[in-house]
């Protein structure tokens, strides 16, 4: 963490934006959590998931814009981490209104 920001590289800022996918609707399901955890090792999950559980929504829409600066994403990797948020938004079979904003937020972000 530089300047109180804190700086991730492009796995962990993944697994963040996924993390906060998975609370779209304040409710992180089972299925949710495990499809993020089958990404990653076990220790980046858990230093990612205590830094996104102290935080408001808002909070963490300001530290993954300040964050996408940080990296340069191909059109085919913006494309795969997409597949991953929609994986996440229909874990349990149910697309909330909730989640649809999030995903056009995060979109704007990202494209």
């Amino acid at each position: 963490m530089k300047n109180g920001r804190t700086q991730w590289t492009k796995t962990e800022l993944e697994i963040y934006i996924l993390l906060l996918c998975a609370n779209a609707d304040k409710v992180e399901r089972e299925a949710e959590i495990d499809l993020i955890k089958s990404k990653v090792d076990q220790d980046v999950f858990d230093k990612v998931y205590r830094d996104f559980s102290e935080e408001t929504q808002e909070n963490c829409l300001e530290k993954i814009r300040e964050n996408i600066a940080n990296h340069q994403y191909s059109h085919r990797e913006l494309e795969r981490l997409r597949k991953e948020m929609n994986a996440i938004f229909f874990a349990d079979e149910k697309y909330r209104p909730m989640e649809q904003n999030l995903e056009k937020i995060l979109n704007n972000m990202l494209y």
